[in-house]
């Protein structure tokens, strides 16, 4: 594990290369886990821009959840009790999130109007980047997770 600054630079370093919000938190954290990073960005690539660009749940959030999911996740589909506390920790990482940027909504935070965008994303210029916090969005998450990795260590 490296230190939450380590992740944050990261994940505002991937955003601000070219991946989308989910890849970029995910991505950060890539080199801890056994999944190679292609596989890894692959998977997450939905989930950007709200879902899809549907503007729900911020993908910076859903990279923090997919984080957790690695570590402290659990494979039984009947097993309540990992269930419960990994949805409780879900909750717990969400609140962090909110307290930080008001929403984990994607059109909240972005203030856009209800619904989705249209599904093809906008050029990343430096109009783009003056009306969007998403790379600090990336960066919060990022040290949201780290930091809650840091004060809950995973069972080993």
């Amino acid at each position: 594990m490296q230190t939450v600054e380590y992740y944050k630079a990261k994940a505002k370093e991937l955003f601000l290369s070219g991946c989308n919000c989910t890849q970029s938190v995910v991505g950060a954290f890539a080199e801890d886990f056994d999944i190679d990073k292609r596989t890894l960005m692959m998977l997450v690539s939905p989930f950007g821009g709200g879902m899809g660009r549907l503007r729900e749940v911020c993908g910076t959030v859903s990279g923090m959840f997919f984080v957790a999911g690695l570590i402290y996740g659990y494979s039984e589909p009947g097993d309540n009790g990992k269930k419960a506390a990994l949805y409780a920790k879900i909750q717990e990482l969400a609140a962090l999130f909110r307290e930080k940027n008001g929403s984990i909504i994607c059109r909240e935070i972005l203030g856009l109007g209800a619904g989705a965008d249209k599904p093809t994303p906008e050029k990343r210029t430096a109009e783009y980047y003056k009306k969007r916090p998403c790379p600090d969005l990336c960066a919060d998450a990022a040290g949201i997770i780290a930091q809650f990795i840091i004060d809950n260590p995973p069972p080993a």
